[in-house]
């Protein structure tokens, strides 16, 4: 990998990536104990935490935006400085109202990260599939680490000190980035706080950008529809028990430490479509196994990987925009197409959700897989027909 930054570079941005996700990941499995001690129903609890996710994606926009006028180094200071105030803020909530303030806080300090994040990897790096596929395993690590973490402090000091995992992490991260990543200049200075919708709007519509986003949308819709039901439909429709439901559910995530990384060097050899087109026919592939392979083992363990594997795009479509951006748009021009695309996306929890309760399991996961199949195909159309040359 042709580098401009060093590996201690990439190892503590990747750092700083686990921290975001941890933080957004921890309150799950205390959900029971927060609906207890403040006397609310789920539904309560899930719309503060839908809220989170939500400023998440708002604040990828601004971040990029702050990000271009102040430098990447300070905006990623910045996030993990929120995520450790507002993670101590969470904890100590005393009604639902403050804790609610206190997640959507929390997901816009989380937000702020990951396009300085990522364009700070982007010109750091001459290749940056490899780099935003190693950076994707912050993402995979914390999705095995943080609600193993989180339960298991609750269970020894209670639900809130669960909740401080992120507020102990954080400032490691914090530090270490200080301490290896020197100040970074701005790379828009002189353009102001203001943003020009008109230039927004042309940089939408250009034919790359347009056709990497429409991808991202849909393929980040698959990609939430499987962290939310995966597992449920594996004990209602596949039959497994809910042991082995979340054990294929990690292992999944195990394969994407590994697969993320080897697709980013993949892409930097053999091209980003090229990447991307394997990646998603081995996740229809594996959705096909869940749903007409009768729960065999055989066809478990093939969908298992072949689902991993197809899971592990994200670094190479944040490289295929990257190579779309001139390197004083990365920020502003990252950061809205990502607001955009998980505005879009997080649809697919309750598009699922709806299908699978209202038609059934190989309905719902056949959208998945059907999805799939149609950004394998457009990729194919792109090339022969040049929609984004």
């Amino acid at each position: 990998m042709e580098r401009r930054g060093g590996w201690d570079l990439l190892g503590v941005t990747t750092g700083a990536f686990f921290v975001t996700m941890v933080a957004r990941l921890v309150p799950s499995p205390l959900v029971p104990d927060i609906i207890d001690t403040f006397g609310v129903s789920t539904g309560t609890v899930g719309l503060a935490l839908s809220g989170m996710w939500a400023a998440y994606a708002l604040f990828q926009f601004p971040g990029g935006v702050i990000a271009d006028r102040i430098g990447q180094r300070r905006v990623i200071l910045l996030a993990m400085t929120g995520i450790t105030v507002t993670s101590l803020l969470l904890s100590s909530s005393p009604n639902i109202l403050v804790f609610a303030v206190a997640a959507v806080t929390l997901g816009s300090s989380a937000g702020l990260y990951f396009t300085a994040g990522t364009s700070f990897l982007a010109d750091q790096f001459e290749n940056t599939g490899r780099a935003l596929g190693i950076h994707e395993i912050g993402a995979s690590g914390a999705g095995l680490v943080a609600p193993v973490a989180s339960a298991a402090v609750a269970t020894r000091f209670g639900w809130r000190a669960g909740l401080l995992v992120p507020a102990v992490v954080a400032p490691i991260a914090l530090v270490l980035f200080a301490w290896r990543v020197p100040e970074t200049p701005p790379t828009n200075e002189e353009a102001g706080w203001g943003v020009d919708p008109h230039e927004l709007f042309a940089l939408l519509v250009r034919p790359g950008i347009a056709f990497t986003t429409l991808l991202a949308m849909i393929s980040f819709f698959t990609w939430q529809s499987f962290a939310s039901f995966f597992p449920t439909f594996l004990v209602e429709y596949v039959g497994l028990d809910t042991g082995r439901a979340s054990l294929i559910f990690g292992v999944v995530f195990a394969i994407t430490l590994v697969a993320a990384p080897s697709l980013g060097w993949v892409s930097d050899r053999v091209g980003r479509d090229r990447t991307l087109g394997a990646s998603f026919v081995s996740g229809v592939v594996g959705y096909v196994l869940f749903l007409f392979g009768g729960g065999g083992l055989a066809a478990v363990i093939a969908g298992t990987g072949l689902v991993g594997l197809g899971l592990s795009w994200p670094g190479v479509l944040n490289s295929r925009f990257m190579d779309y951006l001139a390197a004083d748009e990365r920020g502003t021009g990252f950061g809205l197409v990502r607001t955009v695309v998980l505005l879009v996306s997080s649809l697919g929890s309750g598009v699922t959700g709806t299908l699978a309760g209202q038609v059934g399991w190989l309905a719902a996961y056949g959208l998945v897989g059907t999805l799939l199949a149609v950004l394998a195909t457009s990729l194919v159309v792109n090339r022969v027909a040049g929609i984004d040359a």
